[in-house]
């Protein structure tokens, strides 16, 4: 196999990273957000300068002090789990963070044309209402007269639970777009739609010319029908230099 040349090159491509490459590229996970210890100088441990993850910050000496010197090279200190390897790993190695909920890239929807609104075939306005917890998005209309991804007020939204207690299902932010675009049959939308372009004429027929795009690169990708909503997000270990 031929060795890669970074320095000259055609193109390049860039594609989503799914939530399993981001955990496997990472050394550990970030729990805190905290860098430095303010009394010994030393990182926090599970911190954003943490020496567990992303490696030691002095040549061949954990974190502990239990190993220093070259000659214990590659060993992982029983003691604070740090390797003993060059400092400069750090440049290198990446942590992740797990996230409590869902968060959706801006370039998703907001992008020309919105991914997300393609995918789902809403409009980026009512996609920045339920991303900003402006309005509720019906998921799941049950036996209810509501329709799927109907937007509704939080008036709307209490008077409707009133109503029907738990018979439908609706949700706000990039959980419930989550939820959504999840539902989605790529290879089922994809065909549905070149069969509209070429049935339908006029408006609706410009409608779905777009759309076969937005579901065709999100399966090409070989990721979930997920664009742009992140749980894990890659974290690079914070540089000061």
């Amino acid at each position: 196999m031929p060795s890669l040349d970074v320095n000259n090159f055609d193109r390049i491509r860039i594609g989503l990273a799914s939530p399993e490459q981001i955990r496997a590229w990472s050394s550990g996970e970030v729990k805190k957000p905290e860098t430095i210890n303010y009394r010994t100088l030393k990182p926090e441990r599970e911190g954003l300068f943490c020496e567990k993850i992303f490696g030691p910050t002095k040549d061949w000496e954990c974190h502990c002090g239990k190993y220093k010197r070259v000659r214990y090279r590659g060993i992982v200190c029983d003691r604070c789990g740090v390797e003993v390897t060059r400092a400069k790993v750090r440049r290198e190695r990446m942590g992740h963070i797990e996230l409590a909920a869902p968060v959706s890239h801006i370039w998703f929807f907001k992008g020309i044309p919105s991914r997300m609104g393609l995918l789902l075939d809403m409009s980026p306005r009512a996609l920045e209402k339920v991303l900003y917890f402006a309005a509720y998005i019906v998921t799941d209309p049950g036996d209810t007269p509501l329709a799927k991804k109907q937007l509704l007020t939080e008036a709307e939204y209490r008077e409707y639970r009133e109503k029907y207690g738990n018979a439908f299902k609706a949700g706000m932010g990039a959980e419930a777009i989550k939820k959504l675009l999840e539902e989605i049959d790529l290879d089922q939308l994809c065909a549905e739609l070149r069969r509209e372009v070429r049935e339908s004429t006029g408006q609706r027929r410009g409608r779905g010319v777009g759309r076969p795009g937005g579901g065709g690169g999100v399966r090409e990708s070989g990721n979930p029908p997920v664009p742009g909503s992140y749980t894990p997000l890659p974290a690079p270990e914070t540089r000061g230099k």
